[in-house]
């Protein structure tokens, strides 16, 4: 049942990702790397499953902060022919 679960969530987490700008795109992203080894990580220090939820929420606010401030100050957009352009916000 919580692999079902894990792998709703990766899913769901996967289609929305289409529909994000650049900015959020990164922050999705930190989230999902930072939430999944704050999982890891909790889950083996503490050893319970308790563990690996708060691990995993903390890393998830952490990847998110660390994501969004690797740019600060610069937008960017695709072009037509896919290729990112960074301006100033």
């Amino acid at each position: 049942m919580r692999k079902l679960v894990l792998i709703a969530a990766a899913a769901g987490a996967l289609a929305l990702g289409g529909c994000q700008t650049d900015r959020q795109d990164r922050q999705l992203s930190g989230a999902l790397i930072g939430g999944g080894t704050g999982a890891l990580i909790g889950g083996l220090a503490a050893g319970t499953p308790g563990g690996a939820l708060v691990g995993g929420a903390v890393g998830a606010v952490a990847g998110t902060v660390i994501a969004d401030a690797t740019r600060p100050g610069r937008c960017g957009y695709r072009d037509r022919y896919g290729r990112v352009r960074w301006y100033r916000c």
